[in-house]
């Protein structure tokens, strides 16, 4: 058996199994009872921040509330993508399984950066270490270096690596 995990596709599978049911639950929360769902603590400095700072109402958190739903199942869905694509060896050797998880980590990365400064807005000590652990993870992961191809063979000692090797 073959095994050619690079690592960034390991590190996003590790990622993808916090952020999916994580994000998923919340997600759900918000869906089932909007307003209860958008005081729960990975929610709670949105629902402060733009009832108290921007002084919305019932119905602007409310919508609020969804559209937060809305991104996390985003991130989720296409997290689910990248795991999918992910179990194809062949998709997984060249790579192709990097678009889902690059428009996760950036959708979620924006989202957890913009949780993370209503929080540090409000004082919410809780939902910001929350949100700048969930933004690091994904920093991290965004970080990590990811080959595009693999050679098809290794490079014999005599021959040459460089163009403009004699």
């Amino acid at each position: 058996m073959t095994t050619n995990w690079r690592i960034s596709s390991f590190n996003g599978a590790l990622l993808a199994s916090y952020f999916i049911p994580t994000w998923a639950i919340i997600a759900y929360r918000i869906i089932e009872t909007p307003v209860r769902g958008l005081f729960e603590r990975p929610n709670v400095s949105a629902a402060f921040y733009l009832g108290d700072h921007l002084q919305w109402g019932a119905a602007g958190l409310i919508r609020a509330a969804w559209l937060i739903a809305l991104g996390r199942l985003t991130v989720v869905a296409f997290f689910a993508v990248f795991l999918v694509l992910l179990c194809r060896p062949k998709i997984r050797t060249l790579g192709g399984a990097n678009e889902a998880l690059s428009i996760a980590l950036g959708i979620g990365s924006l989202m957890s950066f913009a949780l993370m400064l209503m929080a540090s807005k409000v004082g919410e000590p809780e939902a910001l270490r929350l949100h700048a652990t969930e933004l690091l993870m994904m920093l991290g992961m965004a970080s990590v270096p990811a080959a595009t191809s693999v050679p098809a063979e290794p490079l014999a000692l005599q021959q040459p690596q460089l163009l403009n090797n004699g």
